[in-house]
């Protein structure tokens, strides 16, 4: 074929019958330079299929002099420079929408198994703790509860309405700017909202422009009855002043899908019983994944046939 695409990591079956359908698919995983290997066709490479995790490194962009389109695999691509493609004409692609609820319901999971105690009341169970010592002690309800949304895009509206209308939480948010037609109580900075909140539910993009947006302050104002849920970046909490918070018992209470250096994960988290942690599963159901791969290739697809691209990353909507 006389378009060339570049896989960086991996792709579902699914995927790859349509990517060799439209493209020649060169696969590399991901690191930091272009393999020699692939320096003869390096210019006729139009597209890069990749994930939101290992994005293309700057060496790799500008080793592909013909670069059109980056098709990222998830909502999240601050791992791609995507000012930076822009300028060269690049356009960069997402899966925003066909992941909202799923991330939305895994933040109330992860609610729920930190308020009901369920990773330690399991282990009750199991030990026969149970038997041996009688009813467990009793746990705290999410109902009614003020939750608090730091980053109110898409899907922080999704998991405030999945709230309200399930639970009868009421919601207050903070976001660059106010959303007036949300009719939710506006904080101009994550620490005010943080000490108004019972819950505070972290749904920003990562990058540095919000790296450790929840620092100190933020959770200090949050307190020791207070709740953290991380399903946006690990990069946008404090990890080292969290783990302090938790343990000193300033911050009452975590759930985490993400983490600074995920996979791994400090183990001074792994020894707290007011923690539950996931391994970043936010989006990962079988029927999400695979809409989100769709996505990906109707993104390639129709580049490939008009030129233009299903859904655009903010930075990419004029080319």
């Amino acid at each position: 074929m006389d378009q060339h695409l570049l896989l960086i990591g991996n792709a579902t079956d699914r995927m790859l019958d349509r990517m060799n359908a439209l493209y020649t698919v060169h696969r590399i995983a991901p690191q930091d330079s272009l393999p020699a290997d692939l320096e003869g066709v390096a210019d006729r490479i139009v597209a890069v299929a990749t994930n939101g995790h290992d994005g293309v490194p700057d060496a790799v962009m500008d080793a592909l002099p013909n670069l059109k389109i980056i098709a990222c695999y998830g909502v999240g691509y601050d791992a791609i420079d995507a000012a930076r493609a822009a300028a060269r004409g690049i356009i960069v692609t997402h899966t925003p929408d066909v992941l909202n609820k799923e991330v939305a319901n895994t933040a109330i999971m992860l609610m729920l198994a930190v308020s009901r105690r369920l990773v330690t009341l399991d282990a009750y169970v199991r030990s026969g703790a149970w038997a041996r010592e009688g009813a467990a002690p009793l746990t705290r309800t999410i109902e009614g509860a003020t939750v608090g949304i730091l980053g109110m895009g898409r899907i922080g509206e999704t998991i405030a309405k999945k709230l309200e209308a399930g639970f009868g939480a009421s919601i207050e948010y903070c976001a660059r700017t106010p959303k007036e037609h949300l009719g939710w109580t506006y904080h101009a900075t994550p620490k005010d909202l943080a000490a108004a909140v019972d819950i505070l539910v972290v749904i920003t993009p990562g990058g540095p422009d919000t790296r450790h947006l929840v620092d100190r302050t933020v959770m200090d104002a949050l307190g020791p009855e207070g709740m953290l849920v991380n399903v946006a970046r690990g990069s946008v909490v404090d990890e080292e002043a969290m783990i302090a918070a938790l343990t000193d018992g300033r911050l009452g209470s975590a759930g985490l899908d993400v983490f600074e250096a995920e996979p791994v994960v400090p183990p001074e988290l792994c020894g707290l019983s007011n923690v539950v942690l996931t391994p970043h599963v936010g989006s990962a159901t079988v029927e999400t994944r695979q809409a989100m791969g769709d996505l990906v290739l109707d993104n390639l697809e129709a580049f490939a046939k008009t030129g233009r691209a299903v859904t655009p990353v903010p930075e990419c909507k004029a080319l």
